[in-house]
């Protein structure tokens, strides 16, 4: 049995209408190379939603956008330094489409009074993901002792192995 390898990324941006699709394509390069191509497209729409959003309505522009991988799910969190935008009115028509797209969401404060808004995607069963191999465990039966004379080669058969028919 395997076990799928668990993933983390951490990214820290100041959004603009430009540094939106360069994001995108970023989150997008790093799905890929943990072979989650089938969770790119839903997680990066995601992202470039509060992205979109947070340029749109927040003063401060620096955000960090963090990618957890455990195997089963793919968790992505956009924080931003902003006190004073607010998840229930200035983000809630983007909080109710990634509502819609995800598997799970959720918004909490941080202890400095900035906001983390976090959705999670899963992976269905027979999509590709990255695994490595387990440990073998311990066997559980006794192997069988090997013969202590090799028997000699049978004499109508010759030791080489070829066939006389074959020559």
């Amino acid at each position: 049995m395997k076990t799928a390898v668990p993933c983390y990324y951490h990214l820290d941006v100041d959004v603009s209408h430009e540094r939106v699709g360069q994001v995108r394509r970023i989150l997008a390069a790093h799905l890929r190379l943990w072979d989650l191509e089938i969770l790119v497209e839903p997680v990066c729409r995601g992202a470039e939603l509060l992205l979109r959003a947070i340029d749109e309505h927040s003063a401060d522009k620096h955000t960090s956008i963090e990618l957890w991988w455990n195997g089963q799910h793919l968790i992505t969190a956009i924080g931003d330094n902003d006190r004073d935008l607010r998840p229930d009115l200035d983000l809630r028509a983007c909080l109710a489409r990634i509502a819609a797209m995800s598997d799970g969401w959720g918004c909490c404060a941080t202890d400095t009074g900035s906001k983390v808004i976090w959705f999670s995607q899963r992976a269905r069963s027979g999509e590709r993901v990255p695994r490595v191999p387990r440990t073998p465990g311990p066997r559980l039966r006794e192997m069988l002792e090997l013969p202590r004379e090799v028997p000699a080669a049978l004499p109508d058969r010759p030791a080489d192995g070829v066939l006389e028919d074959a020559k």
